[in-house]
């Protein structure tokens, strides 16, 4: 049973599972058990590049930041369990938590994040009633998003990045990814507002 599981290994996953894996040595996360389906094939990421993004290098490829950010959660969170070559297939709602069907696996967790891309072929079943026109994309495009306030789609069902209605920028895509993570790690704590902060020792 995990306690969150992330649907996506773009840049709204990933995200996502670096901040929550930050928050290890927080009491009310430490024992948390937390995993990420990496589902990385289709990312928008795998054929951008980046000379705009804050922080980032100028000619940085989409490519190298998937592998660069997989890598650094293994690295720094390896207690964040990465599912890798699986795809989802079905979330269904239990009484408490979901069920998470893939091809391969079935899973159950209390909180679902998913960051998958915005595009209409979108094939996990049980979201369909969420599921609208995207509100800031052109109408030709034919983008979508899951209907959510806030990225809460309904209760310990979160969206995050561009499937959450939010334009396809990196920058944004990987805020929304840790706005999401920040919102979890608060629901872990009684509902007192987290942010998780590194700090140069002086």
């Amino acid at each position: 049973m995990f306690d969150a599981l992330i649907i996506g290994g773009g840049a709204a996953g990933l995200s996502c599972a670096l901040v929550l894996g930050s928050a290890n040595s927080k009491p009310f996360a430490q024992d948390k058990r937390i995993g990420i389906i990496m589902h990385q094939k289709t990312s928008h990421l795998q054929t951008s590049l980046f000379n705009n993004v804050l922080g980032l290098d100028p000619k940085t490829t989409g490519a190298s930041i998937l592998k660069q950010g997989s890598d650094q959660l293994a690295l720094l969170y390896p207690h964040i369990e990465k599912i890798e070559k699986e795809k989802v297939k079905e979330i269904i709602p239990l009484t408490t938590g979901f069920n998470i069907i893939t091809n391969k696996e079935s899973y159950t967790t209390n909180i679902v994040v998913i960051a998958v891309g915005y595009t209409n072929l979108i094939t996990i079943k049980g979201v369909e009633q969420y599921i609208e026109p995207h509100p800031r994309a052109e109408l030709e495009k034919d983008r979508i998003w899951l209907k959510n306030t806030d990225h809460l789609i309904t209760e310990n069902l979160y969206v995050a990045g561009t499937l959450a209605g939010w334009r396809s920028q990196f920058a944004i895509a990987s805020g929304s990814g840790a706005h999401v993570a920040t919102d979890i790690l608060t629901l872990w704590n009684g509902g007192k507002h987290v942010k998780v902060h590194d700090k140069i020792d002086v």
